[in-house]
């Protein structure tokens, strides 16, 4: 099964999602049910509303292995992908289903990956206007998560009353690029009001590939304060951030945001900062 969330238009005249921000809407997408069908051609998807996008997310979930009988390792995932800057409808999407049809699907499949799509411009000089789009993407993205975590906080109380109430899938992110810069925004304004103290850890595993954020994201470790990753930090079991100084992109980022700050996507953490331990945290060059 395929899974859409975007807020991008519906261009009807060409058949796709275009570049413009709108409302948030629901979709999927069945492959095996429509074989012929283009998964980029908007006429493919069907839209449902948010309750039924739910309905039939848990339903899927509800077919993942008992968690309480799995290994960890074999435990499926319920996860976002969010892609970056400079990537219009048909290359999001082309990438979205590569992911999906290569770790998602199959007999080792690792459960459902939701697409969250942006209105990115698609324009190598459109980084500012894109900037500003996933900004305003991150308030979409705060009311997704935000319905996650009510359900998973629901979700925990049924489970102590019953172990047969216990969720079987584990929730994760995959966020490319500008996309980081959407999540950073989104966990933080969700960290805010719903999990002080902290209560759950929303998400298993975030992958943060080239992440076009501040490489001093984390510069606060697990302490309690406003640094710009302190969402991230204290809703997630365990980050994983990719990046390579080869990345040209990132290297004109720094100049456009904040002069002679370092991207994590570029050039790992800033290690000028005494960062504490935080656990389960890793960053890996590429």
């Amino acid at each position: 099964m395929r899974w859409l969330i975007t807020n991008r238009n519906q261009d009807k005249p060409n058949n796709i999602f275009g570049c413009t921000l709108d409302a948030l809407t629901f979709w999927t997408f069945d492959p095996a049910a429509s074989p012929t069908s283009d998964i980029k051609l908007l006429s493919s998807w069907t839209q449902c509303t948010v309750d039924q996008f739910r309905a039939a997310l848990v339903s899927a979930a509800s077919k993942f292995p008992n968690p309480i009988t799995t290994l960890p390792e074999k435990q499926k995932h319920l996860t976002l992908f969010i892609h970056g800057y400079d990537n219009d409808w048909l290359q999001a999407m082309d990438r979205y289903n590569t992911i999906a049809t290569q770790l998602f699907d199959g007999p080792n499949s690792l459960g459902e990956l939701i697409s969250f799509d942006w209105p990115s411009k698609a324009s190598l000089l459109g980084y500012l206007p894109d900037r500003a789009e996933a900004r305003k993407t991150g308030d979409d993205l705060t009311n997704v998560l935000s319905e996650l975590y009510d359900w998973m906080s629901k979700q925990q109380i049924a489970a102590t009353i019953s172990l047969d109430n216990a969720c079987h899938a584990k929730t994760s992110i995959i966020a490319h690029s500008m996309g980081n810069y959407a999540l950073e925004y989104a966990m933080n304004a969700l960290w805010t009001p719903k999990n002080r103290p902290l209560l759950v850890s929303l998400m298993q595993e975030v992958i943060m590939v080239a992440a076009d954020v501040d490489n001093d994201l984390f510069r606060n470790g697990e302490n309690v304060s406003h640094g710009d990753g302190e969402g991230l930090a204290n809703l997630s079991y365990r980050i994983t951030a990719l990046y390579t100084g080869r990345d040209n992109v990132l290297g004109a980022s720094a100049g456009l945001k904040h002069f002679g700050k370092r991207r994590l996507g570029r050039a790992g953490l800033d290690n000028t900062y005494p960062y504490q331990i935080m656990s389960g945290t890793s960053l890996a060059p590429t």
